[in-house]
């Protein structure tokens, strides 16, 4: 059963520029499942989450583009644990925050660490993908006491990686926002991003997926902060760099040395920002980690969400 919380309760927000995502979540999640609840608490904005089970709290953090949505397969497979998926700000029905690029980094920690405040969770395991697994690292490298675990699925700007060259377009001015223009929002440009993630044949599996990203792209708010959180990861130069990612956002090799909590690296076979090379050298980096390569691009869980959550609860027994 699912849990849909609004974290905080009115004041202004961005209800109207997300009305095509709530109409997406309301149409998405079971008849009845899901209820709506207001939690008092000193965050400025609202917080939209998704919640599942009962167990051990781990938080799980969504990606550039897309929204906490798009982990309902692999929630619906996750027993024995209380699993939140909260909008991160601006996506979703999550209201937006100012996130100053150069100031990102903190901004998206002092975020994260009120989230667990207002959720009660002293102690908690992260599971991020994508850019949702930088968030994930800066909070285990600020917060060490307050992470048990650690779980990255195909994380970006770490030793190695490589940026997607659609973000590098968008990051790089003029020719960002001209490209932006070029590609409307819909079910085709969804699907030839995912193609360069390595997920096309996985996504097509799941039209509602689809339609959340095609919601994502049409909602003003969340382009909005899908768009500063690019700018504040990739590079203007992104286009004549080998990585593409910020010098100052990137992970680096020292960071993953501080990282002492289990970790475990979840990798698709066929991921576009790295190969399994790759995946072993940062797994090599980090004190307590191990490395679980699956089928898929960059999110493994589309194509087998049953081994994708075997393999994170095996980790976290």
């Amino acid at each position: 059963m699912f849990t849909k919380s609004i974290v905080r309760d009115a004041g202004t927000s961005a209800d109207d520029g997300h009305a095509g995502l709530r109409a997406w979540y309301e149409r998405v999640l079971p008849e009845g499942s899901g209820y709506s609840r207001r939690v008092e608490s000193d965050l400025p904005t609202r917080v939209h989450v998704l919640e599942k089970g009962a167990g051990p709290p781990m938080i799980l953090l969504h990606g550039t583009g897309v929204a906490a949505g798009f982990f309902l397969p692999l929630l619906a497979e996750l027993d024995g644990v209380r699993a939140i998926a909260p909008d991160l700000p601006g996506r979703g029905l999550s209201d937006p925050i100012d996130h100053p690029r150069r100031h990102f980094r903190t901004a998206a920690v002092g975020w994260l660490d009120r989230l667990l405040d207002v959720l009660g969770l002293e102690e908690t395991v992260l599971l991020g993908h994508s850019a949702g697994g930088v968030w994930a690292t800066w909070y285990a490298l600020a917060h060490p006491e307050r992470v048990g675990r650690v779980v990255l699925v195909g994380p970006p700007a770490f030793p190695g990686t490589r940026c997607p060259l659609p973000h590098r377009v968008l990051a790089t001015p003029g020719l960002g926002r001209l490209a932006a223009g070029l590609v409307p929002p819909g079910r085709e440009s969804v699907l030839r991003f995912a193609a360069v993630m390595g997920e096309r044949a996985t996504l097509v599996r799941h039209p509602d997926l689809i339609d959340l990203l095609v919601a994502m792209r049409r909602d003003p708010v969340a382009e909005s902060a899908a768009r500063d959180e690019i700018h504040a990861l990739v590079s203007p130069l992104a286009l004549l760099t080998p990585s593409g990612f910020r010098r100052r956002t990137r992970v680096r090799p020292d960071e993953l040395g501080r990282l002492t909590m289990p970790t475990l690296l979840v990798w698709g076979r066929d991921e576009p920002l790295g190969g399994v090379a790759v995946a072993r050298g940062v797994t090599d980096l980090i004190p307590s980690a191990k490395l679980a390569v699956l089928p898929g691009g960059h999110a493994p869980w589309l194509g087998q969400p049953a081994q994708t959550a075997v393999v994170i609860l095996d980790f976290l027994r």
